[in-house]
């Protein structure tokens, strides 16, 4: 929106910003597209920045959230994956712990080991705390900016300044707000055909239960005091105090 300076994108987001390394999509056609558009071009990606090439001229953003709010999400969104998509996606329809119990899957997500070989950043604990360490250890370079779900849902307003700023897009306050009215949850999920990633593609069941509810601090009801606390050894292991502390509140806290 910023890009385009309103609301009401040319095309569906997914063709204007191709999900680059999902596999349901022909590579050469992909970067063709990407070629021939003449406006500034945003691509998304679940490879972390040690995995790309780092250019000049190019801005690296990354979304964190608290790893357990991410952790059911994934599942949400694994499960609303559409059958029919697995032979061309690659996507594997048993990613993720076959336990039925929720509590169990969360226990062996926690304890699992780093998967290189995965480019699905939620599946497990230790991919994603990697994913964000990777831009994290870049923070202070001018092309790296870490945005965080819980600033996001705080001051959506002020977050899309900030990203205007890191983008050097100059727009006004009015039109700031304009922009934030159209990129809340629910506005977001009343367009789901055309903001979901994957939707060209078939991906999902439902293109609405992609943005399912936006909501956070769902693992309050899933972990007893004794998982928490496992939980908090583990990411003791993985990540540095301030990191830690950045992915469970962000900026707000890590100031």
């Amino acid at each position: 929106m910023l890009i385009f300076d309103t609301p009401d994108l040319p095309r569906p987001l997914t063709e204007i910003s191709p999900w680059l390394d999902a596999t349901t999509y022909d590579t050469a056609a992909v970067l063709a597209g990407l070629e021939s558009q003449r406006h500034r071009r945003f691509i998304k990606t679940h490879t972390p920045l040690d995995g790309l090439p780092f250019e000049a001229g190019v801005t690296y953003l990354c979304v964190g959230r608290d790893p357990r709010d991410a952790m059911l999400s994934f599942e949400q969104a694994t499960a609303n994956i559409h059958p029919d998509a697995f032979p061309s996606s690659g996507l594997d329809p048993q990613v993720g712990p076959p336990s039925e119990d929720p509590l169990e899957r969360f226990r062996e997500w926690a304890d699992a080991e780093f998967t290189p070989e995965s480019a699905l950043f939620g599946v497990t604990l230790a991919n994603l705390v990697h994913h964000v360490r990777t831009f994290w250890d870049h923070r202070d370079e001018p092309q790296v900016a870490l945005f965080h779900y819980a600033d996001l849902k705080a001051d959506l307003p002020g977050q899309l300044r900030r990203l205007a700023t890191t983008l050097s897009i100059d727009t006004t306050p009015q039109r700031l707000d304009e922009l934030a009215a159209a990129a809340t949850f629910e506005r977001m999920r009343n367009r789901a055909d055309e903001l979901a990633p994957g939707v060209d593609a078939n991906l999902w069941r439902s293109n609405r239960d992609f943005f399912r509810s936006g909501t956070s601090d769902k693992w309050r009801h899933l972990l007893d005091p004794a998982a928490v606390d496992r939980y908090h050894r583990r990411v003791a292991e993985l990540a540095p105090p301030d990191l830690a502390e950045w992915l469970h509140a962000g900026w707000s806290a890590a100031r």
